[in-house]
């Protein structure tokens, strides 16, 4: 099946703008939605070929979306966007309905490479092993998600955590850990 019309369900608008005004430049008609509310709204009055969803949203998750979606059309192809390491979420998503996922930071040429990938049969998706990342690398992911969560203020971040500024800018200088 041929992607032609795609609907971005994803909270951060500016990532949503710039990702929906790179679709259409390849010549996708792109519906945009903010929750899975908007999302559900949209797939009752559009026929649309394949969405993309982030998985962390204010007003409902990911995986509500996915239901939503796949069982208001059936045929779409679902592709979850995860970050921060939520790769057991995602993962999840696919054992739901979820026809794949990706990481963020994405760009228009991976989530187009995603739609048009085959779908995993629901035994594959089922026999998917989840890793389990390591403590350290869970603790940098968490690390990563407060900081964005306070628009990169170090100083707030480190009170959130309760560590001294200092030593979060020391984690911060490492590279992350492997999974």
């Amino acid at each position: 099946m041929k992607i032609e019309r795609v609907l971005l369900v994803e909270d951060d608008m500016v990532f949503r703008e710039r990702l929906s005004s790179a679709l259409r430049r390849r010549h996708l008609t792109v519906f945009q939605a903010g929750n899975p509310a908007e999302a559900k709204a949209i797939a009752t009055s559009e026929t649309i070929d394949g969405a993309v969803i982030d998985m962390r949203m204010p007003g409902g998750s990911g995986l509500e979306a996915v239901r939503d979606l796949r069982s208001l059309q059936p045929s779409v192809r679902l592709i979850v966007l995860t970050g921060y390491g939520s790769i057991a979420m995602a993962m999840e998503a696919v054992r739901q309905g979820a026809d794949d996922y990706i990481t963020k930071p994405a760009d228009a040429d991976q989530v187009l490479a995603a739609l048009n990938r085959e779908r995993l049969t629901k035994v594959e998706a089922k026999n998917i092993e989840v890793q389990i990342p390591s403590l350290d690398r869970v603790e940098w992911e968490h690390i990563q998600r407060v900081l964005t969560d306070c628009d990169g203020n170090i100083s707030q971040a480190a009170r959130m955590l309760g560590l001294d500024r200092r030593s979060l800018q020391r984690k911060l200088a490492k590279y992350p850990p492997a999974r």
